[in-house]
């Protein structure tokens, strides 16, 4: 049976996209076939789209590294048609196909079912950012931070994984900070639940070896210079969990935070993140994340808009989450 995707070709090193219609055989092999209702944009995708950094080897291609839709057929006892599932990570779009198309074929264990809590297009509206700023939250939690510890800071926060790690923290308790270049941002951050802004030029680079302490912890969206000079203004024995690279994926620092202040660099995985805590980490955004404000933060597309927005995400003018409707693409 034929669909409709965006299929990715590659002719003399240069990307291009198109809407095609496709073919069920084409999918890879795996125990799930999903009906894919929605997908997202994130960063990567961006790159993707855009034919940076070989994260795609083997053209033609369906990007999109998350989807959310029901069960059409599955040869595993995990899962039966009309079960809704959520994937994100696992190579899903670099390495196979992934969620921009109505159709997708992926093994079981790379599968987690949508809470009850949550439409399908809820659940992409989290989608890869909000899994990652969950496993973020929760690392820094693990490292013993509280409410009562002090200001949290989240960099990038106005992308997808710093909107979300905005509104996650500060429902619950925290005394948020968040870091943006854009002055058009501050209402829609404070809506979220900000409680302080910053300009990210306050941290854009370290000033000292070993700067004021303000930092109870972080959430790192951008990596590179920034993450550098955050941890120069880590608390005693905070952590930051770093969770991207949109200003560089090099880090020159020194050892001098972890030495003489005991600080921790979490690093945080949500491509090969295992099962158990993946199941915990979406069973907590549904109860946890405001939907409200979910909602706030989301613009739904269709297929044909996603090239133009691919450019805008790796510039950073792209707010808040952007969900794919795959529905008539």
């Amino acid at each position: 049976m034929s669909f409709q995707g965006l299929l990715l070709e590659e002719s003399g090193g240069k990307v291009s996209s198109k809407i095609a219609t496709l073919e069920e055989t084409a999918l890879p092999p795996g125990e799930v076939t999903v009906e894919v209702a929605y997908s997202t944009l994130n960063y990567k995708d961006g790159m993707i789209l855009n034919g940076l950094g070989r994260l795609v080897r083997i053209y033609p291609h369906v990007p999109g590294i998350d989807f959310a839709g029901t069960v059409a057929e599955s040869s595993s006892p995990e899962y039966r048609k009309g079960d809704r599932v959520i994937l994100t990570g696992w190579g899903v779009g670099e390495s196979r196909w992934g969620g921009y198309a109505q159709k997708a074929r992926i093994d079981a264990k790379h599968l987690v079912k949508c809470p009850a809590e949550l439409s399908l297009r809820q659940a992409m509206a989290i989608g890869t950012a909000g899994f990652t700023a969950m496993l973020a939250a929760t690392a820094l939690e693990d490292r013993g931070l509280t409410p009562q510890a002090g200001e949290v800071l989240v960099t990038g926060a106005s992308g997808g994984v710093g909107s979300v790690a905005v509104a996650l923290l500060a429902a619950r308790g925290y005394a948020v900070t968040a870091s943006t270049g854009r002055a058009a941002n501050h209402s829609y951050l404070r809506e979220l639940g900000a409680r302080t802004i910053i300009d990210r030029a306050e941290i854009a680079s370290p000033k000292r070896l070993l700067d004021t302490e303000r930092w109870a912890g972080a959430v790192d969206a951008v990596g590179g210079a920034t993450l550098a000079a955050v941890l120069t203004q880590l608390n005693y024995r905070a952590s930051v969990a770093a969770c991207g690279l949109a200003g560089g994926n090099e880090l020159a620092t020194t050892v001098i935070p972890f030495l003489l202040r005991g600080v921790n660099l979490l690093g945080i995985d949500s491509v090969r993140c295992p099962l158990a805590p993946r199941q915990t980490a979406w069973r907590r955004l549904a109860r946890e994340l405001p939907l409200a404000k979910l909602d706030a933060m989301t613009e739904t597309i269709k297929l044909a808009a996603l090239p133009a927005l691919a450019g805008d995400i790796l510039k950073g003018e792209v707010r808040g989450r952007v969900v794919v409707d795959l529905s008539d693409s």
